[in-house]
C-alpha cells in the first residue's frame, strides 16, 4: 500500500492540508509498526506505573474541600435536587462554581463500593485521568507525525515531573488537562476527516467538550478552538490562489452543522454533570465565568525571594514558572519546531493549532491579570499542547537528516535529555512535582526563592513519622499527643484511626508558641525567605524533615517546653509580669522562639516601655527583618518615643512588602491626622480602598476628614463611592463598580 493510500485509509482528506504532518512521515511500514508497538507498550507500562505511584501520594491542599463538595453533589442527584447545597453559592461556600466531575466520580465510587480509603481511591482515579492526558497527547502527535513522534511525546510528558506529580492527587487542575488533551485530539481528527466525519469522532468530540467543561469552565475553550480552527480550515480548503471553490458553500454548511451540533451536545452534557449549571444554565455559567476569572481569594507566597500576594504578582509569573519547571527537553523541542516548521508550509496550520492552544490561555491569564498561585497549576491544562509541539519538533529534526548514525543520535536525543528528570522522579518520589529544571538551578537554587511543596503533599510522610516515632514526655494534655499543623484536614485524615492517642490542632508557624501541642507538622510554604535563610532555621527542636534534593520541604517539631504556651495564657488574662517570667524561660530554651520574642515586645508596649520592647524586636529582626507584626510593633514603639517620622517610614516599609497589612495603614493615617495633614490622611485612605483594607470606622473617618476640608456629609459620601468605583474599575471588577454606582444613585 502506498503512503498516499495509507493516509486516505485513515479517513484524512486527500489534499496536503487534510493529510497533515502525518503525510510527511518517511518511516518505513516496518519501522512504523515497531514504533506503534513501542508506544502501546510504554502506554501500558505507564498506566501501571502511575497508578502504583499514586498510592504513595499525600493529600493535596484542596482535596478535603472538594471531597466535601462532591458529597453535596452526590446528595443533590441522590435526592433529585431536594438537597440543593451543591447548587447554592453563599459567602462562605463558593465550590458550586467548580464542576469537578472527577471529584464527583471518585466520591461516587467510594460511596457505592463502601471504600474506607477515600483519598487513596481519589488518587488512583486521578492517576488514570493523568495517564489519559498523556496518552492522548501521544495520539495527537501520532495523528500529525506518526508513531515515532507519539513515542517521543508520551515519554516527554510522562517524565515531566510537575505534570506527573499533579497526576497523583490534583483532581482540581489535572483532569482539565485530560479534557483538553482529548478534545484537541478529537479536533485534529475531525479536521483530518472533514468532510467525511465518522460518527465515532463526533461522539468522542462532544464527550470531550462536555467532560472538559464539567471539570472547569475553562473547558469552554474547546468550543472556541473548534470554531476558530474549523473556520480557518474551511477557508484554506476552499480558497486556492484567491479563488473560491464550488463546494465551499456546501462544506460551510457541513462545518457549521457539525460544529454547532457537537458543541451544543457537549455543553448539554456539562450542564447535566454540574448542579450549579443545571439549576440555571445561562445565568449561572456567566456567574461562574465572572467569579472564576476574577478569583476573590488571594494568598501570599514566595516568588523571586519575596513574599507576594497572588492577586498582585508580576505579569510574567506564569510563563516564568513554566520556563523554570518544565524539562529542558521540552524547551529544546519547542525551539526545533519553531525553526523547522517553516521548511514545510503545509504543516504551519497544524503547528499553529497546537501552539495556539498553549499560548492563548497563558496570554489570557496575563491579559486578565488573573489571580494565580501555586506555580502554574492553573494553566496545567495547556501542558499537553506544548509537549506535543516539542515532540513534533524533535521529529522534525530527525526527519531533516538522512545519515543513519546522525538519525539514530537525534532519535536518542529527547530520551537522553529526560534522564535528569527521570532521576528526580526516582529519587524524590512521591514529591515529583517539587521540581525545577537546570535552567533554574534545580531545587537547590529555588529553595527560599520560590514555593516548593505549596500543595502540602509532604504532610503524609511527616504524620506517618509521628505515628511511628512519637514518645510522650509528660507535657501532654489529657494523655493525648497533640499534633499542631497549619493544614488540619490532611493531617487529621492521617490520624483518623488513632484518635485515642493523638489529637490534631490548628497552629500558624509564627504563632505556634501560643498553642498547646506536643509535635508539629509544618511545610515551609508561607515561611518568609528571610527566616528560612536565618540561623533560626530549622528550629533546634526539629526531629524529622521531609527533603527534596537535600532541601527540607516539611518539618516535624517536638516540643521540649510549654513555657511559651502557658505564658500566652497569662498574657491573655492580663497577668503580664507572670507572663514575662515564663517567656524568658522559653527564650532560655530557644533564643529564637519567635512567639516569645514578639509577645514580649507587645507586653512591654502595653506597659508603655518601648525601650524594652525594642530589645526583643531587635532580636526578632535578626531572624526575620521583614516580619509584618514585628515591624508594626516597631512603628508603635516609635510613636510612643515621639518619633512619628520614623514610625511613618516603618509603616511605608511594611506596605512596600505587604500592601494588605491593615495595621500599617491605620497608624499611617492616624499620624497624618495628628499632624492635621488632611490631604495625607485622605491619600492613605484611598490606598486602603485599593488594597481592600477597610476597617469598621472607615466611612466615619472619611466623612470627618472631608467635612474638615469643607464638604458636607452627602458630598463626602458621593466622593467616597466615586473612589470605590474608580478602584474597582482599575482592577477590572465591573460587578463591584456597578454595585457602588447603585449606592451612589441612592444618595
Amino acid at each position: 500500500m502506498t503512503k498516499k493510500e495509507n493516509v486516505k485509509k485513515k479517513g484524512t482528506s486527500s489534499d496536503d492540508l487534510g493529510a497533515g504532518i502525518i503525510a510527511n512521515n518517511t518511516d518505513s511500514s516496518k519501522c512504523s509498526k515497531i514504533w506503534k508497538m513501542v508506544f502501546w507498550a510504554l502506554a501500558a507500562i505507564g498506566l501501571i506505573s502511575i497508578v502504583c505511584m499514586s498510592t504513595d501520594a499525600g493529600m493535596s491542599g484542596d482535596e478535603h474541600f472538594h471531597s466535601e463538595h462532591a458529597k453535596n453533589v452526590y446528595n443533590y442527584y441522590a435526592t433529585g435536587g431536594e438537597d440543593s447545597t451543591a447548587a447554592v453559592v453563599t459567602q462562605d461556600y463558593n465550590l458550586p462554581y467548580y464542576g469537578q466531575s472527577v471529584d464527583n466520580l471518585a466520591y461516587f465510587v467510594t460511596e457505592t463500593f463502601g471504600i474506607e480509603d477515600e483519598y487513596g481511591t481519589r488518587h488512583i482515579i486521578n492517576s488514570i485521568f493523568g495517564w489519559l492526558a498523556m496518552l492522548f497527547a501521544g495520539l495527537i502527535a501520532y495523528r500529525l507525525a506518526g508513531w515515532r513522534a507519539a513515542v517521543i511525546t508520551f515519554v516527554l510528558i510522562f517524565l515531566s515531573p510537575r505534570f506527573l506529580g499533579h497526576s497523583f492527587n490534583n483532581l482540581k487542575d489535572l483532569p482539565l488537562a485530560t479534557g483538553m488533551s482529548l478534545g484537541i485530539y478529537c479536533l485534529v481528527r475531525f479536521l483530518q476527516e472533514f468532510p467525511k466525519i465518522k460518527i465515532k469522532t463526533a461522539v468522542f468530540f462532544a464527550l470531550s467538550i462536555g467532560f472538559a467543561i464539567s471539570v472547569r469552565f475553562a473547558g469552554l475553550l474547546l468550543v472556541a478552538y473548534f470554531g476558530l480552527f474549523g473556520a480557518i480550515y474551511w477557508y484554506i480548503r476552499n480558497t486556492k490562489g484567491g479563488l473560491f471553490k464550488q463546494q465551499g458553500l456546501q462544506e460551510l454548511k457541513l462545518m457549521l452543522g457539525w460544529g454547532i451540533g457537537i458543541s451544543v451536545v457537549g455543553m448539554v452534557i456539562s450542564v447535566l454533570l454540574w448542579p450549579f449549571l443545571l439549576k440555571s444554565p445561562v445565568d449561572n455559567f456567566i456567574d461562574t465565568m465572572d467569579n472564576m476569572t476574577k478569583f476573590a481569594i488571594a494568598i501570599r507566597q514566595v516568588f523571586e525571594g519575596q513574599m507576594q500576594w497572588s492577586d498582585f504578582l508580576p505579569w510574567y509569573y506564569t510563563p516564568k514558572f513554566i520556563l523554570m519547571t518544565v524539562p529542558l527537553a521540552i524547551i529544546v523541542g519547542l525551539i526545533f519546531h519553531a525553526i523547522l516548521v517553516w521548511k514545510d508550509k503545509k504543516n504551519i496550520f497544524w503547528s499553529s493549532l497546537i501552539l495556539f492552544t498553549f499560548v492563548f490561555p497563558i496570554f489570557w491569564i496575563i491579559y486578565q491579570k488573573s489571580n494565580v498561585y501555586g506555580g502554574w497549576r492553573h494553566a496545567m491544562f495547556t501542558y499537553p499542547s506544548i509537549v506535543v509541539f516539542a515532540g513534533l519538533g524533535f521529529n522534525y529534526i530527525i526527519e531533516l537528516v538522512s545519515n543513519r548514525k546522525a538519525k539514530i543520535a537525534l532519535v536518542a536525543l529527547p530520551f537522553v535529555m529526560m534522564i535528569l528528570p527521570l532521576i528526580h522522579i526516582v529519587k524524590n518520589h512521591p514529591y515529583e512535582y517539587v521540581y525545577f529544571n537546570e535552567l533554574a538551578g534545580g531545587v537547590d537554587k529555588a529553595w527560599g526563592n520560590y514555593e516548593l511543596d505549596y500543595y502540602y503533599h509532604s504532610t503524609r510522610e511527616a504524620s506517618e513519622w509521628i505515628k511511628e516515632n512519637a514518645e510522650k514526655n509528660g507535657l501532654e494534655t489529657d494523655g493525648k499527643i497533640r499534633v499542631a499543623t497549619w493544614h488540619v484536614p490532611s493531617v487529621k485524615n492521617y490520624f483518623r484511626n488513632d484518635t485515642n492517642d493523638f489529637k490534631v490542632t490548628f497552629a500558624r508557624w509564627y504563632q505556634k508558641g501560643n498553642i498547646d501541642w506536643d509535635y508539629a507538622v509544618f511545610t515551609i510554604t508561607g515561611i518568609s525567605p528571610e527566616y528560612l535563610n536565618s540561623e533560626a532555621f530549622p528550629p533546634k527542636n526539629t526531629v524529622y524533615s521531609v527533603d527534596v534534593d537535600g532541601k527540607p520541604i516539611c518539618l516535624v517539631l517536638k516540643r521540649t517546653s510549654k513555657a511559651d504556651y502557658y505564658a500566652s495564657l497569662l498574657k491573655n488574662a492580663g497577668k503580664l509580669d507572670s507572663a514575662i517570667v515564663l517567656y524568658n524561660e522559653a527564650l532560655n530554651d530557644n533564643p529564637f522562639n519567635e512567639t516569645a520574642l514578639l509577645n514580649m515586645s507587645e507586653i512591654y508596649l502595653q506597659k508603655t516601655r518601648p525601650d524594652s520592647a525594642m530589645v526583643y524586636l531587635n532580636r526578632y529582626f535578626e531572624i526575620d527583618p521583614l516580619d509584618d507584626n514585628a515591624n508594626y510593633f516597631l512603628a508603635y514603639a516609635n510613636l510612643m518615643m515621639n518619633n512619628p517620622v520614623e514610625a511613618a517610614n516603618v509603616c511605608e516599609n511594611i506596605l512596600k512588602h505587604n500592601h494588605k497589612y491593615m495595621g500599617a495603614y491605620t497608624i499611617l493615617r492616624d499620624i497624618y491626622l495628628r499632624q492635621n495633614n488632611l490631604f495625607g490622611a485622605e491619600q492613605v485612605m484611598l490606598r486602603m480602598i485599593d488594597a481592600a483594607q477597610i476597617d469598621d470606622n472607615f466611612a466615619q473617618v472619611w466623612v470627618a476628614v472631608n467635612r474638615a476640608q469643607g464638604l458636607d456629609e452627602r458630598m463626602a459620601y458621593v466622593k467616597l463611592y466615586k473612589a470605590f468605583i474608580e478602584s474597582a474599575e482599575k482592577k477590572g471588577n465591573d460587578k463591584e463598580a456597578d454595585m457602588y454606582r447603585e449606592y451612589l444613585d441612592q444618595i
